[in-house]
């Protein structure tokens, strides 16, 4: 597999002019102004099975609009106060099965999992979350989703969702409220940033791993693989929609959330990787908003990124912050 984007030297000097609207800050803090009157609830239910080594609760909690979404919290057994991760999934998977969530645990951790509203159907263990709201005409897929309005747009529900949940895990008498740091992987990454830039400093660590949801503009025009061509192919019929849809998406550009962000962070990229390029991953890390930040690059490797061994440097990476 060829390199898919520019060279390492390229990209660590790759700061695009990424498309802002002047009433970004203002959109989501009218947007978070409407999610903090709706009262917050997180209920948890203890599930008994296989898993005996640690505490594994079945979670519903009030996201977008009070709407109920889902979530695991897979935890030690002892009851102190532990730092814990939340954890947000990528493209069309769902919160899955508690077997496959149990490394965060094992290390110490309180781990989150959120369900994304409407997905879970493309790889894992499923979703169990339902997203109630529709949309105008949009391709199979979610990235066209209400995309003629960023009031409307799927992704609004979902990082106000992503929000909710960290605000309601600071909350949990068995967690730090001062050491909850957020993850992800492809869309996870890009809910994370967006998290990052919405909450600031109440996170302790922010952790993208090779990101998705950045700089829109450059990845609709070039990259080859699902789901940014969900979005080449919608204006291919919908011609005379190209400012609107671009408009709507500048709300939601992990570049721009990048910028606000202000918690230490790891970032991961795959210099090989078609599905996220690389210098979408560099405009967001290239303008984070906070010089304690660093990039794991994997020159051979694809959208798998670092995997397994990823984990074992961002695990190494948190506990150097406690």
């Amino acid at each position: 597999m060829p390199l898919t984007d520019l060279t390492l030297p390229e990209l660590v000097d790759f700061r695009p002019q990424v498309p802002e609207p002047a009433d970004f800050d203002a959109f989501w803090a009218q947007t978070l102004a409407e999610s903090a009157a709706i009262p917050p609830r997180l209920e948890r239910r203890r599930i008994e099975g296989p898993i005996t080594q640690v505490i594994v609760e079945d979670v519903e909690f009030a996201g977008y609009a009070g709407d109920p979404i889902k979530a695991w919290i897979i935890r030690p057994l002892d009851e102190r106060p532990r730092p814990a991760v939340v954890e947000f999934i990528g493209y069309n998977g769902g919160r899955g099965l508690p077997a496959e969530h149990l490394h965060w645990a094992a290390a110490g951790y309180v781990n989150v999992i959120m369900d994304t509203r409407g997905q879970g159907s493309g790889w894992g263990g499923g979703g169990s979350t339902s997203d109630p709201h529709g949309s105008g005409a949009a391709l199979d897929g979610y990235m066209t989703r209400g995309i003629e309005d960023p009031h409307d747009y799927f992704y609004r529900r979902v990082f106000v969702d992503a929000v909710r949940l960290v605000e309601a895990v600071q909350t949990l008498e068995f967690v730090d409220p001062q050491q909850v740091a957020i993850t992800g992987g492809s869309q996870g990454g890009g809910i994370t940033l967006a998290v990052a830039g919405l909450v600031g400093s109440r996170v302790a660590g922010v952790m993208p791993d090779v990101p998705f949801l950045c700089h829109f503009r450059r990845a609709v025009s070039l990259t080859p693989s699902r789901p940014f061509t969900e979005v080449t192919q919608y204006l291919s019929i919908h011609r005379g929609s190209t400012e609107q849809v671009f408009t709507t998406l500048s709300y939601f550009d992990g570049a721009n959330f990048a910028r606000r962000a202000t918690a230490p962070a790891l970032f991961s990229v795959g210099l090989m990787d078609d599905i996220v390029l690389p210098s979408t991953v560099f405009a967001a890390y290239n303008g984070y908003g906070s010089s304690d930040r660093e990039i794991a690059v994997y020159e051979f490797n694809g959208h798998e990124g670092g995997q397994f061994y990823h984990w074992q440097r961002q695990e190494a990476w948190l506990a150097a912050r406690r």
